[in-house]
């Protein structure tokens, strides 16, 4: 493909898509109904999210997926595409063929993990080994309980990121970070933020109590206010769902926090409570 406002360079990389049934892009087929798909990979959306994956330490991408119209804009990042990957273009209507839904932003990414690349989620080595490489990190730790919904468990990983947490844990109920669209509601941070998923709710207990992290729990009949956490050394924030919130073993074993809020209302969505928090932290370090 030759396009004369990009450099020629770039432009000799560029692989043309006009059949929504071509192989190459079978990794964006149906993306909706294939969240997470087959074989560990995962799909980033937007220019964002592509940032951040393209500096990702964990993740790597394995093919883009652009919009003809785009090109031209995206000439930086796509020079920062490694040369092993492919980059199709194509017209909308053949995109959103593919994909199975309209893609507004018109960029989409297909990437695995670096050190598993077929399996997303096991490039750490356990949770000992996620606490031990988070160690060194003077920022929270986000412990997320039961935490379905993907928009939430998206602006956790946002909030977290952007004040200054270690990494986020997930148990086996909560949601996948690698969802497409916790991933772009996280805008891109689930990506390079370091996280751990999947163990059960007694094992994150155990390990953060042996790894000796400090247990803070939100709950609106919480015994201490946020500003009882600024004497706290290595804290770990659990956050428990909105319906249920956390078991009352686990608040038995926690410092639990309240948060002030005006006569009448008893909670917060789980991902603003976590903001207000860390951003509290963030700001006496």
């Amino acid at each position: 493909m030759t396009t004369p406002s990009i450099p020629p360079a770039i432009a000799a990389r560029l692989i043309e898509i006009d059949d929504a049934d071509d192989p190459r892009v079978a990794d964006y087929a149906d993306i909706r109904e294939r969240d997470r798909i087959g074989g560990g990979g995962f799909i980033a959306e937007g220019t964002v999210v592509l940032d951040h994956l393209l500096t990702s330490e964990r993740f790597r991408p394995t093919s883009l997926f652009v919009l003809k119209a785009r090109v031209a804009g995206l000439e930086p990042r796509l020079a920062r595409v490694p040369d092993d990957v492919p980059i199709f273009v194509t017209e909308r209507h053949v995109m959103d063929d593919v994909a199975g839904f309209a893609i507004h932003r018109g960029v989409l990414a297909h990437g695995i993990d670096r050190g598993h690349p077929d399996r997303a989620d096991t490039a750490d080595p356990g949770l000992a080994g996620f606490l031990d490489a988070t160690v060194a990190s003077a920022g929270p730790l986000v412990v997320a309980i039961g935490l379905a919904n993907h928009d939430n468990v998206g602006a956790i990983f946002r909030n977290a990121a952007a004040f200054g947490a270690a990494g986020v844990i997930l148990d086996a109920t909560s949601c996948h970070p690698l969802y497409r669209k916790a991933i772009r509601v996280s805008v891109g941070t689930a990506l390079t933020l370091p996280w751990h998923h999947g163990a059960d709710l007694a094992t994150i207990i155990a390990a953060l109590e042996a790894a000796g992290r400090h247990l803070a729990a939100l709950s609106p009949q919480g015994e201490s206010g946020i500003s009882a956490l600024l004497q706290r050394g290595k804290l770990a924030l659990l956050l428990g769902s909105e319906g249920t919130g956390l078991p009352e073993d686990v608040l038995s074993r926690c410092e639990t926090v309240r948060i002030a809020m005006a006569p009448g209302i008893d909670s917060l969505n789980v991902a603003t409570s976590a903001a207000i928090v860390l951003s509290r932290l963030y700001s006496a370090a």
